[in-house]
């Protein structure tokens, strides 16, 4: 299972008509090779004009498109204790959170035109517990959940549904295929069955401590969390 795409490959072998995106041309044809019938484009989710011809192209060529799913993200170590990486900042704001953003006001005339339609939006429990030496990440991912319940909100009288997907700390290159994260395919297939409910959050059980966390005492298990994942 190709893990940039598992998702997808899971979703597609259901029988749902994917389209996959990325800047990797090569990584794309290898990926729709490997499963007849999806298809791709290329996207680089940090242009802002290239994201609006991309989604013009999509509704011209997939006019019954109804579901966006927003799943790119970067993550890079960085320290808060220290000056800032200027390009680590404004590449991981950009994809992980602007990038949605934008990607969901190109869309959204054509999804509320539909039916039934749904904007997916992967955030992470990060969100919700935020790690020392993933600073960035974690804001970013906080700040597209709290993005995700106003968008939520203001679309609750339209057609469009609005779902987060907050998933656990997952074996990928990522995260150099930690090995006390969860596993990629009982995850996505744990996903899978979740998505499958009426849930608006879609939460594997790996991800609800973490998911449970924020509240008036929520430092001292985000300091637990540090303390483990730094060996004080």
């Amino acid at each position: 299972m190709n893990e940039e795409y598992g998702l997808a490959e899971a979703l597609h072998k259901l029988g749902n008509k994917v389209i996959i995106s990325g800047r990797n041309k090569e990584r794309l044809e290898e990926t729709i090779n490997a499963n007849p019938g999806m298809s791709a484009v290329e996207l680089n989710i940090q242009d802002p004009a290239n994201v609006k011809s991309v989604a013009q192209q999509l509704i011209e060529e997939y006019p019954d498109l109804n579901v966006l799913f927003n799943n790119a993200g970067i993550y890079v170590p960085d320290d808060p204790s220290d000056v800032v990486d200027e390009e680590v900042l404004v590449q991981t704001v950009t994809t992980n959170l602007l990038g949605p953003i934008r990607m969901a006001s190109a869309l959204l005339g054509h999804l509320k035109s539909k039916e039934e339609a749904y904007i997916i939006n992967t955030t992470s429990i990060l969100g919700f517990v935020p790690v020392a030496r993933g600073a960035i990440y974690s804001a970013t991912k906080a700040a597209l959940h709290s993005y995700t319940l106003t968008q939520r909100y203001i679309l609750k009288d339209t057609s469009v549904r609005v779902l987060e997907i907050a998933p656990p700390l997952v074996q990928t290159q990522m995260i150099n295929y930690d090995p006390n994260a969860m596993p990629l395919v009982p995850f996505i297939e744990e996903t899978i069955q979740v998505l499958g409910t009426d849930t608006d959050e879609v939460l594997v059980e790996e991800a609800k401590m973490y998911r449970n966390n924020p509240g008036p005492n929520e430092g001292v298990f985000v300091n637990q969390v540090n303390d483990m994942l730094t060996g004080q």
